[in-house]
């Protein structure tokens, strides 16, 4: 099954589960509870932390949930803030943070890197934890739209149409999609 956030992110091919971490949560475990899919692809945006470009495509089966105060050494959490899949859907090992918050830092935003944390997408931390409780193999495919700085939603908005565009060709190279589906 293809998810994604959807608003700005709906496709033809997936399911739209909401955006930010809780809208996320609580429709994807709806699907899951009622008709439980064999495996959980998402797909959607990301803004990078600076070690990937504008366009650049990105697998990922990690996330974790870290904000700004954790980095500025303002908050702890007792929580487990990091799941990854043990999934043979992608060899990626790339790491993608999840918060309701988008970063917009860029001095800040680069400390993600220390941590080996390349990527920010809203959900991605919700859709591996609720994958991970129920057994599902999952993993997800992402289009870098901007950076984390202070320019992070105008270029969003900026690259967005050219960057689902771009999602949509990898996804028909690599077969996850058929040509009339991304339409």
């Amino acid at each position: 099954m293809i998810v994604s956030a959807g608003r700005n992110e709906t496709f033809p091919f997936a399911n739209s589960i909401g955006v930010g971490l809780i809208e996320s949560t609580i429709n994807l475990t709806k699907i899951c509870l009622f008709n439980r899919p064999e495996f959980i692809l998402f797909v959607g945006s990301a803004g990078s932390y600076g070690k990937y470009k504008i366009f650049d495509i990105i697998e990922s089966k990690s996330s974790t949930n870290l904000e700004l105060s954790f980095l500025q050494n303002f908050a702890y959490t007792p929580l487990d803030n990091a799941v990854k899949i043990d999934t043979n859907l992608t060899k990626s090992e790339i790491v993608v943070n999840s918060s309701n918050y988008i970063s917009i830092d860029k001095t800040i935003s680069k400390e993600f890197l220390n941590y080996n944390i390349d990527l920010e997408n809203m959900e991605f931390f919700s859709v591996l934890s609720v994958a991970k409780e129920f057994e599902i193999p999952a993993f997800g495919i992402f289009v870098v739209t901007n950076y984390t700085d202070e320019n992070a939603h105008k270029d969003f908005v900026k690259n967005h149409k050219a960057a689902m565009e771009k999602l949509f060709k990898y996804l028909e190279d690599k077969n996850i999609i058929k040509a009339k589906e991304a339409k």
